[in-house]
């Protein structure tokens, strides 16, 4: 999943199209087509994002790694706890998703 999630999110910041952060990728999430959360998420803020996601259908993604892997893994120098894609291709949410459940 590292190499496809890697390769999504490098082209979601080139293009500016993704938002960082518990609180901005809760107010954005109705434009949203896919979320990533990180481990660093508190449950609290987790499940909320979690329901307000399934009410409006959108996919949300469990990175297995903290704020701060997610953030490296982005190429940037701070932590990302979650992030929303609201221009992400279904068949990338799908090869995603698919990686995802084979590890």
């Amino acid at each position: 999943m590292q190499k496809i999630l890697e390769k999504t999110l490098k082209d979601a910041l080139k293009a500016e199209e993704c938002t960082f952060g518990t609180k901005q990728v809760m107010n954005s999430i109705s434009k949203s087509k896919l979320v990533v959360l990180s481990k660093s998420v508190p449950m609290e803020t987790y499940k909320k994002i979690e329901d307000d996601a399934k009410k409006s259908k959108i996919t949300t993604l469990n990175f297995d790694g903290t704020s701060v892997n997610l953030g490296k893994l982005c190429g940037l120098q701070f932590r990302i706890s979650a992030i929303s894609l609201p221009k992400i291709s279904e068949s990338d949410i799908k090869s995603l998703l698919k990686e995802s459940e084979t590890q």
